[in-house]
């Protein structure tokens, strides 16, 4: 006798005594219909004129902007006077400028560090907050509270904090702490890194939260019954079953790393010297400061195809374009 749990147990039908299975009795397998078809053959799904609205509103604000930068690119321009036709001057440019490039430098390795800090920290603090340990919903508002901050406060509370004359340090009296911290190069960068990381992990942990609570039970169950660990069970089923988010939470950290600059704005400037100019940063200071409209068109559209292509890139080597289930076979 077959159990029920057995692949085949639930499909043996049989309509009488001595008879044998109907294929008649069990649906003809087919790709799932994605909206509802009536009696009469008429389709009820997503009406296509719905779209219209968000289509126009994302080809207003974001093709036509874009294709703009893209054409800006390519002249002269102070932002005042008439654009005049420069051809590949502007490329040329930007590509060989040695401070250009030293932002680029910059921005990789913002991007790297951002991830390999908020990555790690994130997924624990996900799979500790879809527990039920105790204390863990108070625990989880402090952790979501730079969520409901502005970038712009949090900057200016953290240069407030640091300062070396009236920040905490002198508050507290903690004198092994008075550090000129946006003064030297290694420190202002290194306290860039820290804030944002302390701005963005609640978000991304909010994701692994809600992927760990999508796991079934059952997994760690059949797990314990095995003998695995706590350790055993993260690595050989919560990662696993992480996998797609993850991808997702990591192009988010990385292409996200190509649009800092309002933080480090406001509390850096892109000093001391050129130490926290990124590439956004060096763009706006370009673009607004040395009224190069050209120069920072170019620096914009690089941020453009570099976040596409690393986006497109990450999707396609990990698979997650094709979106097959976590949970095939169960």
């Amino acid at each position: 006798m077959t159990s029920g749990f057995e692949p085949g147990a639930a499909g043996d039908r049989r309509t009488g005594p001595g008879r044998e299975a109907s294929t008649l009795d069990l649906p003809e397998p087919g790709p799932q219909r994605a909206h509802a078809v009536t009696s009469d053959g008429r389709s009820h799904g997503p009406n296509p004129i719905m779209v219209i609205p968000a289509l126009a509103f994302f080809v207003f604000f974001a093709i036509v902007p874009l294709f703009a930068v893209v054409a800006l690119s390519f002249t002269e321009w102070d932002g005042l006077k008439d654009p005049v036709w420069a051809g590949l001057t502007k490329w040329q440019e930007t590509l060989s400028d040695a401070r250009t490039l030293n932002a680029a430098r910059l921005s990789l390795i913002v991007m790297v560090a951002t991830w390999a800090i908020q990555a790690p920290i994130s997924l624990l603090l996900g799979v500790f907050m879809a527990g039920h340990q105790k204390y863990r919903n108070v625990l989880s508002v402090l952790y979501f509270l730079p969520l409901v901050f502005s970038a712009a406060a949090v900057a200016i509370a953290f240069k407030k904090l640091l300062d070396p004359n009236f920040g905490f340090a002198q508050a507290l009296g903690l004198t092994w702490l008075n550090l000129d911290w946006f003064g030297k190069p290694g420190l202002a960068l290194t306290i860039v890194l820290v804030v944002i990381a302390w701005i963005f992990i609640p978000f991304h942990s909010l994701l692994y939260q809600a992927g760990v609570r999508q796991i079934p039970q059952s997994l760690y169950e059949a797990a314990m019954i095995d003998g695995a660990n706590g350790w055993r069970r993260f690595w050989s089923i919560t990662i696993p079953q992480l996998r797609y988010t993850i991808i997702t939470s990591s192009t988010l950290m990385l292409v996200g790393s190509l649009t800092y600059f309002d933080l480090i704005y406001v509390m850096t400037q892109g000093g001391p010297g050129n130490a926290t100019r990124i590439l956004p940063v060096d763009m706006y200071l370009i673009g607004f400061r040395s009224f190069d409209m050209g120069h920072a068109s170019v620096i914009a559209v690089i941020l453009v195809a570099v976040g596409l292509v690393l986006s497109i890139t990450l999707n396609r080597v990990s698979g997650a374009n094709r979106m097959e289930s976590q949970m095939e076979g169960m």
